[in-house]
């Protein structure tokens, strides 16, 4: 395998991704944030340039985490044209996201009604201890780290209310997607979580991303509320993946905004 460090290869790899949605999503969206600033210390492998068949994504060798136990910075993404490919790279994959469903959509006009009450903001790095809390994968210093990460390198949306205590959010995370998003218990049934997508999806196509993002195979009133908002599944081998091939775009060589610089 080998390393691609050249930022003007790194482009072109990014639009040549581009064009193979949606079995490309994860790579492509690491792609494009190692291309706006790596904040995330990934580095992009294949196993041939120009003329690829496997492109792996993975931490930097110099960054520190623990292998066993760090299931938040460990993270790889692997696409594959063949199963013949994807075995050969197996080895070097070991890390891997929990359980769960890919999804894709396309930004909708916003029609939902916002309680006075209620501000619209980023997520603040003082919320990481709540969205913590609140996540299934959460609950220990390292999740909280990774959140805390998440909240200052990526684009996120959060209602606040009347105290300035987030009641719902979403952030966005270092594959470009969605997620993690929650709203608080005794503020579910006004419409926040389908609002926020909504927005969080604008945001991050704005900036060239596809909007996608992960959901619970067991989360079935997220995932009928996404199919509503237009999301549609697409069986794979690992997880169920929905998406609008309308997101596509002709791939652009420009320099895009830096992640987390465009306003909510």
């Amino acid at each position: 395998m080998l390393i691609l460090s050249c930022s003007s290869k790194l482009r072109l790899l990014e639009g040549t991704l581009q064009r193979r949605f949606p079995n490309t999503l994860q790579v492509y969206g690491t792609v494009m944030a190692i291309n706006r600033g790596n904040p995330a210390a990934q580095e992009v492998l294949v196993d041939s340039w120009p003329d690829f068949k496997v492109v792996l994504t993975r931490p930097r060798r110099e960054v520190k985490w623990h292998r066993m136990t760090d299931f938040y910075t460990n993270t790889y993404t692997v696409y594959y044209q063949d199963l013949g490919a994807r075995w050969a790279v197996q080895v070097l994959s070991t890390g891997d996201r929990p359980s769960a469903s890919l999804v894709t959509c396309a930004p909708k006009h916003l029609g939902e009604s916002l309680d006075p009450a209620v501000r619209l903001l980023s997520l603040d790095v003082s919320h990481a201890d709540l969205l913590n809390e609140t996540w299934a994968f959460g609950g220990n210093e390292k999740s909280r780290k990774y959140l805390a990460s998440l909240i200052r390198h990526f684009p996120s949306v959060c209602l606040l209310d009347a105290a300035g205590h987030p009641v719902s959010w979403i952030a966005s995370d270092p594959f470009g997607a969605m997620g993690p998003g929650y709203t608080l218990p005794q503020h579910r049934g006004r419409g926040y979580m389908g609002m926020l997508n909504n927005l969080i999806a604008k945001r991050l196509h704005a900036l060239g991303y596809p909007s996608y993002g992960y959901v619970a195979v067991e989360n079935y009133p997220m995932q009928r509320l996404q199919e509503r908002q237009g999301f549609q599944r697409q069986p794979s081998l690992c997880h169920f993946i929905l998406h609008n091939p309308a997101l596509a775009k002709a791939p652009t060589l420009t320099p895009s905004p830096a992640l987390g610089t465009a306003p909510v």
